[in-house]
């Protein structure tokens, strides 16, 4: 969808039927409802509703809409006692979807895959010492943490990773448009950024920005309306 479209269907989700009441709204504030918009969307999509809250692909539509997200990064890291620690995840990071990892050993110089489960800091000292669930190379299972920014795999110093490549949620691209003020950098934009998804959901987002900004007006009829077409078609 072009800037000019998506501009122009938030100021009629807004404004009274052949009235200008908020032609006023400034270029930036779009851009910065939208985008916050964008965040929001992807962050409902990724959210399930099973007991663990996991829900990306809960469903088709889930794994259509939020597919162009998935981002592989294969991740740099050094080698502590007990477990190996990677760089700092990338800046447009947005939520942890799987590690894959590579392994040796001295009596299997190939590497192996080993699978990784998602663990919390606070069991890991209970994860290596449980005899079922500890790091081990037969098994190939081992399991990883994320603290501090940067994501922890143990091994118990039972192997060795010879590489880990990291599945994430990237947030999606900012908004841009050509000549306006960008309300993140205050710099005049030099290029215009489109929406990256398809246009069925760039509808939707269009409703969720109109809602914030007739929230921030204080517009309560459009508020509503377009708050529920949003949350009815997520």
């Amino acid at each position: 969808m072009l800037n000019s479209t998506l501009r122009l269907k938030i100021q009629q989700r807004l404004n009274k039927l052949a009235s200008q009441d908020y032609d006023n709204i400034e270029c930036w504030q779009i851009i910065e409802a939208f985008n916050k918009a964008q965040i929001e969307w992807c962050r409902r999509q990724i959210m399930g509703r099973n007991q663990d809250g996991a829900g990306a692909e809960q469903t088709v539509r889930k794994v259509d809409d939020v597919q162009n997200l998935l981002t592989t990064l294969n991740l740099n890291f050094t080698k502590a006692d007990g477990f190996y620690q990677t760089v700092p995840l990338p800046e447009n990071y947005l939520e942890y979807h799987k590690i894959d990892i590579k392994a040796t050993k001295e009596c299997c110089t190939d590497p192996k895959d080993i699978i990784v489960y998602l663990a919390e800091e606070q069991n890991s000292s209970i994860l290596t010492r449980d005899e079922l669930r500890k790091p081990n190379f037969e098994w190939g299972e081992t399991f990883c943490t994320v603290i501090n920014n940067t994501v922890k795999v143990y091994t118990n110093n039972d192997f060795d990773i010879t590489g880990i490549s990291l599945l994430y949620y990237r947030q999606p691209v900012k908004i841009k448009i050509l000549d306006c003020g960008d309300p993140y950098t205050g710099v005049i934009s030099q290029t215009d950024v489109a929406c990256e998804f398809r246009d069925d959901i760039a509808e939707i987002l269009v409703d969720s920005a109109a809602s914030i900004l007739a929230g921030d007006i204080e517009s309560f009829n459009q508020y509503t309306r377009t708050s529920q077409n949003s949350e009815n078609n997520t």
